[in-house]
């Protein structure tokens, strides 16, 4: 079980609900425990978000200028875009893809979890609705900061998803 202080990082946590008695983080959703296809932990989910920031800077650098008035509201605009087509079309973003994680749907069960954590399924399509409204909620950055008991943002839980490592 992890520590049941936390730490500032992960956030105020919601509870487990009725019957839930989890050994490790993701075991109710038929994920491993460790390895590829468990839940990925909270600094590399912040380091990946960094990487996407810069990425989307970056070229918001190249589009409007670095001393325009408009640089965070392109670089917004960019990240957004960059987050909902990446995810709905590969899985994952740029910045997820270089630190070893995906976003995976893990609203079919944990049967289907399991089989796709060992390879005998392949991974679900998360889809272009589902990349959107997550992407949406991450802008307001509270639901990116409340985690359950698995770890799991609030805005992967609304959107049936989870980020999982690769390696």
């Amino acid at each position: 079980m992890g520590r049941v202080t936390g730490s500032w990082l992960s956030g105020p946590q919601i509870g487990p609900g009725e019957g839930v008695d989890n050994d490790f983080r993701g075991q109710d959703l038929g994920l491993p425990a460790s390895g590829p296809g468990s839940l990925a932990t909270g600094w590399p989910r912040v380091a990946g978000l960094l990487v996407d920031w810069l990425i989307a800077g970056g070229l918001a650098i190249l589009f409007v200028g670095f001393d325009s008035s408009i640089l965070g509201t392109t670089q917004l605009g960019i990240w957004f875009v960059m987050g909902i087509f990446a995810v709905s079309l590969f899985g994952f973003t740029p910045g997820q893809y270089v630190l070893g994680m995906r976003v995976a749907r893990v609203d079919y069960g944990p049967e289907r979890n399991t089989a796709e954590a060992t390879g005998k399924e392949s991974p679900a399509a998360v889809g272009i609705v589902r990349a959107f409204f997550r992407q949406l909620l991450m802008v307001f950055l509270v639901p990116a900061l409340i985690n359950d008991y698995n770890g799991r943002a609030l805005h992967d839980r609304a959107t049936g998803t989870a980020i999982l490592r690769t390696r």
